[in-house]
């Protein structure tokens, strides 16, 4: 998103940006009922009141140390890795969404460490702290500067089909409009 967002907001001198990670439901809600005027939220949520546009394909990945047992694997469940030792994020919405598929398979990940950024996990990932659920393009981009082995989840919670969102019934602003055009295409 900040990729996408910064050249719109560049060229948009006039306007000021509050991005706040939420929940996609939270997202769902919060743009319906015009308390944002523009959201990005997942396939998961209820889109009700709302009118979508495709953002992007997140995949989400397990990132581990080159010398990890799995790491030459094609791709894994994530049912396999339940019992590893995790490097999670401090909090947000993935972290939130990868504790929610452990709790449906009844486990309860054991975090070593919680760290705050995707490039801090890869990087202890990397060092055979524990293991870490993170986007693709992310766990890419952090193995350029990294021993990292990257190995694709092949549960359909791990690829999420996000969007852009505006309210379906509200007015929105020309500026909203054009933002969310820009999203959209980008």
């Amino acid at each position: 998103l900040p990729a996408r967002l910064i050249p719109w907001v560049a060229m948009h001198q006039q306007v000021d940006i509050d991005l706040q990670e939420r929940q996609s439901h939270e997202i769902a809600r919060s743009v319906a009922a015009g308390f944002a005027d523009i959201g990005v939220l997942s396939d998961a949520a209820a889109t009700d009141g709302l009118r979508l546009r495709p953002f992007t394909v997140s995949r989400l990945v397990m990132v581990w140390a080159q010398s990890h047992w799995l790491a030459k694997e094609k791709d894994v469940p994530f049912y396999k890795v339940a019992d590893e030792y995790f490097i999670g994020l401090e909090n947000g919405a993935l972290q939130d969404h990868i504790d929610l598929q452990a709790e449906r398979l009844a486990v309860k990940l054991r975090y070593r460490i919680r760290l705050r950024t995707f490039e801090s996990i890869c990087s202890a990932a990397a060092a055979g702290i524990g293991v870490a659920v993170v986007p693709e393009t992310i766990a890419r981009r952090c193995r350029r500067s990294h021993a990292l082995a990257i190995t694709p989840l092949v549960d359909s919670w791990a690829k999420r089909h996000l969007s852009v969102c505006i309210p379906a019934s509200l007015d929105i602003t020309p500026t909203t409009q054009d933002l969310f055009e820009h999203l959209a295409k980008a």
